[in-house]
């Protein structure tokens, strides 16, 4: 599926986060939402951004946004990672990859030569509305957090 367009209605979802508690996007309505999609769980490059987003998650907070990383690791390696870092944002689980396809994230990618499936490194920024305000493709994991800010910045306070 291809990426959802700017200004289109964000596709809603249900996944479990690392503690089993169900996340709903709907939960989030009249919020910023910052929907983050990671390949892997304690991987260099998934491990750099949501340590970055962890290290400036006041300034999330202050701005009164959410925090949603989806991988299609499990529960357990969720919050296994979680602890690990003191990841103080929900981490949700799509095992199934429903979600990361719903959303156009899934597709081919070239490591070394060698070309896979998996998770391509891609945010979309939901506004209050529900509507996706920003997408971020091939995310560079530690200035993604900034970046993702200083939008929210700019966005809430045109």
């Amino acid at each position: 599926m291809p990426l959802p367009k700017l200004n289109s209605k964000a596709p809603n979802f249900s996944l479990p986060d690392q503690d089993g508690k169900t996340h709903k996007l709907s939960d989030y309505k009249g919020k910023w939402v910052l929907l983050y999609f990671y390949p892997k769980d304690d991987t260099p490059g998934c491990t750099v951004e949501a340590c970055t987003i962890r290290d400036q998650f006041q300034d999330f907070k202050k701005i009164k946004a959410i925090v949603l990383g989806v991988s299609k690791d499990s529960v357990e390696s969720h919050r296994k990672f979680a602890d690990t870092y003191d990841l103080p944002f929900v981490l949700l689980s799509d095992e199934d990859k429903k979600i990361i396809k719903k959303y156009g994230v899934w597709g081919e990618k070239n490591m070394a030569g060698k070309k896979y499936m998996g998770v391509r490194r891609t945010s979309f920024l939901i506004g209050p509305d529900g509507k996706i305000k920003k997408v971020y493709e091939n995310v560079k994991p530690p200035k993604h957090a900034s970046e993702v800010l200083s939008d929210l910045r700019t966005l809430n306070h045109p």
